[in-house]
């Protein structure tokens, strides 16, 4: 039959045979020891002439192809599964291609390689096989992937009544950072020789919720041949299409800067889509100058998940009361070795009998369901509604707050004993929630000093509808940066982070790389809102004079405070972390960890309300803090202006040995100290007496002339005795 690269109308009764394949490969560009991958769609060919050649088409294509490339070539097809998408096993050797009988044909070839990608796995077969699908990474269109190989390898996109633009463009869009499509992370597990094995993999994936931005193909396939780039063939009642990967990556680099969205849905209607949109109002209303028992009255019960529109309500409203910076990492971002998750909208969720008695929902109280579970909506068994229905452990009568951020799956929650309440053979469950793009936001409040030298104060502000954990954490905060923006001529700069737990720490840090040497310490602030005994754990270094001051500052103030190892139970792990090791202290009042109900009782649970929340506690949480900051303020390293025993009487520093031996012996003990090596705080420590009492000496030293302050930077060496 004839070839043509013009768009020809043929009989949708033409035949086409072997020949006509190899002709119509050769005449698109395809060449012997190419590399070629090919999306197709066999069937629309039409039927193969001659008898020997009916029902063959998958196979005769596949012997034009071989034929073509010879011995020197490769092909590779897509044997696209979505499996952890769609949360299954993925087994490299036997789960089947979702992209037709074509794919699978190669896929089953005994000298087929497949690549061992849980989303978008491909078959390859020929002289490179292994070289393009061995050991590719989790990131699906990321660096060393497939189609990263297959650029380097300037390979060709062959396609068989499929338009010109392939799965290839995702590779390109991420290489150009594109704003509508984003990583998100699916774990699931392998099967591998039988043998299974948790795994994940990153699809750089577009918002289903916004459909604006859905890929649209006409724009590139008329470009890609208007530019001559790629070339077009009829074969039977069908055609033929190719282009090198390189000119694909090309054209796209080309149009982008006067079309970025070309390649979608809003290209084509010629608009810009809204890529960050709220879902949901809340109204977050406080007075000027709230008091902390105002912010968490307000804000304890706002729907709170780590990026949510009740998030970003929380931290609006705490930014009217001091000054806060937005820092916002939009999903998809890539901190270190996390990745910013999309926002999590929850519409309705409700669980209810089959005749149509609603148990409870949502709408009642936002731990019901899952933060960050699935959408569902149907009809379950007993036994499997049991699977996905969360109880707290310890409390029989309170709702559990269960999160799943990186595990795809749908769950709801209640009180033990509402569950065993549930006796019927089957429920009805409706979630209604929604994934997103947005942003995760860190609010940043600054208070300079006269050094750069940084104190970082942290709390997160998620977990909804609770109110000890850890919203007390961000007011005791918020009023610390209150009563510090009010002082004068501060040594050391603080700065206040309220971010979402874990992966906000780890977004700030690592795009503020360029601050870390500045930061010299800090305090993590955490259920601060209860009557217990706080307790002050250790930075992982220990010993820092950080450590050192806030233990001090912490035991003035309050005489059972507690200062233990460092344990690394919230986002100070972050800070203190390999290739940090920032010496960041955390502070809570909570239970001894010996008791039955530690941290506190109501935990994670629907208890965990503002009625037990004493204003006096949090007052006191301040004044704890403040006190600690004060002592690393006030610490410095005296320098002696004097050899040899002080002739005490001379200077009027005398204490009769007499009248009061523990004073008298402390004094020769401090005085002995005071050689520009040990700060205030280290001789405090090492004899075993108050901050405040060390000071008070040194500071008279100095006013008689017999000491200097030493200029000596915050120190993160720690400092023994």
């Amino acid at each position: 039959m004839s070839l043509t690269l013009e768009k020809t109308k043929v009989a949708r009764t033409a035949r086409y045979n072997k020949a006509d394949l190899v002709a119509a490969l050769r005449a698109v560009g395809v060449r012997r020891g190419q590399v070629v991958f090919s999306h197709s769609n066999i069937g629309f060919f039409g039927v193969p002439a001659g008898p020997k050649e009916r029902g063959t088409a998958d196979r005769l294509v596949l012997d034009a192809f071989q034929e073509v490339l010879g011995r020197e070539g490769t092909l590779v097809v897509p044997t696209f599964t979505y499996s952890f998408c769609k949360h299954e096993v993925f087994d490299p050797h036997t789960t089947p291609s979702t992209c037709g009988a074509w794919s699978e044909l190669v896929r089953n070839h005994p000298r087929a390689q497949r690549s061992l990608d849980p989303i978008f796995s491909v078959a390859a077969l020929g002289a490179e096989a292994t070289e393009l699908t061995s050991d590719v990474p989790p990131e699906c269109f990321g660096s060393n992937s497939f189609w990263d190989r297959l650029w380097q390898a300037d390979g060709i996109i062959c396609n068989l009544n499929v338009w010109v633009i392939s799965t290839f463009i995702h590779y390109v869009e991420k290489k150009l950072g594109v704003p509508y499509r984003y990583d998100k992370l699916f774990p699931g597990v392998f099967s591998i020789n039988g043998e299974q094995r948790k795994g994940a993999a990153i699809f750089f994936c577009q918002d289903l919720t916004s459909p604006d931005t859905r890929v649209a193909t006409e724009a590139f396939d008329a470009l890609a041949l208007e530019s001559g780039y790629a070339k077009k063939v009829n074969v039977g009642r069908g055609y033929i299409t190719a282009i090198s990967a390189r000119n694909v990556a090309r054209l796209i680099e080309e149009t982008l800067p006067q079309k970025p969205y070309f390649l979608t849905r809003a290209g084509e209607m010629s608009i810009t889509p809204k890529l960050v949109r709220r879902t949901r109002q809340f109204i977050a209303e406080l007075p000027r100058d709230a008091t902390m028992v105002q912010m968490l009255e307000m804000l304890w019960r706002l729907p709170r998940d780590i990026v949510s529109d009740g998030y970003d309500a929380a931290l609006e409203a705490l930014a009217k009361q001091i000054p806060l910076k937005m820092n916002e990492y939009p999903t998809g971002t890539h901190c270190w070795t996390w990745i910013v998750p999309e926002k999590w909208t929850c519409h309705e969720a409700l669980l209810e009998t089959m005749d149509g008695k609603r148990l409870f929902s949502y709408a009642h109280n936002p731990l019901h369901v899952v933060s960050y579970s699935l959408p569902f909506d149907g009809v379950v068994t007993r036994e499997e509604l049991l699977r996905h229905l969360h109880v707290h452990p310890r409390l029989p009568d309170a709702i559990p707050f269960i999160f799943k951020y990186y595990e795809r799956d749908w769950g709801l929650c209640c009180s033990q004993q509402f569950r065993d309440l549930l006796t019927d053979p089957e429920y009805r469950v409706v979630i209604r929630s929604e994934f997103s793009y947005g942003t995760l936001k860190v609010g940043e409040a600054i208070v300079p000093g006269e050094t750069d030298e940084t104190i970082v104060l942290c709390a997160h502000l998620c977990h909804p509808g609770q109110a000890n954990d850890d919203l007390t954490g961000v007011l005791v905060g918020v009023q610390t940066i209150r009563e510090l923006m009010r002082k004068r001529s501060l040594r050391y700069t603080y700065r206040l982070l309220i971010l979402p737990e874990t992966i906000g720490s780890v977004a700030w840090l690592s795009h503020n790389e360029q601050l870390i040497p500045k930061i010299k310490g800090g305090l993590f602030l955490e259920m601060l809102g209860r009557s217990n005994a706080p307790t002050l754990h250790a930075s992982f270094i220990g010993g820092t004079e950080i450590d050192l001051c806030f233990s001090l500052g912490l035991k003035a103030g309050r005489s059972d405070a507690n200062f233990i190892p460092f344990r690394g139970m919230n986002d100070e792990r972050q800070f203190n972390g390999p290739g940090l090791r920032l010496p960041m202290l955390a502070l809570n009042r909570i239970l001894p960890r010996d008791n039955p109900e530690w941290p506190f009782r109501e935990y994670h649970s629907s208890e965990d309300t503002p009625d037990r929340v004493k204003a006096s506690d949090l007052e006191e949480s301040v004044k704890l803090v403040l006190k600690m900051i004060e002592t690393l303020e006030q610490n410095y390293v005296p320098l002696n202006q004097y050899k040899g025993e002080v002739f005490l009487s001379r200077y009027g520093l005398h204490v009769d040995w007499y009248q009061n031996r523990e004073v008298n012996e402390n004094m020769f003990q401090i005085l002995y100290r005071v050689d520009g090596q040990h700060s205030i705080a280290e001789i405090a420590r090492d004899l075993g007496i108050s901050f405040d009492s060390v000071k008070s000496v040194v500071d008279r030293m100095k006013d008689c002339g017999l000491a200097l302050k030493a200029d000596r930077p915050l120190s993160l060496t720690p400092r023994r005795a």
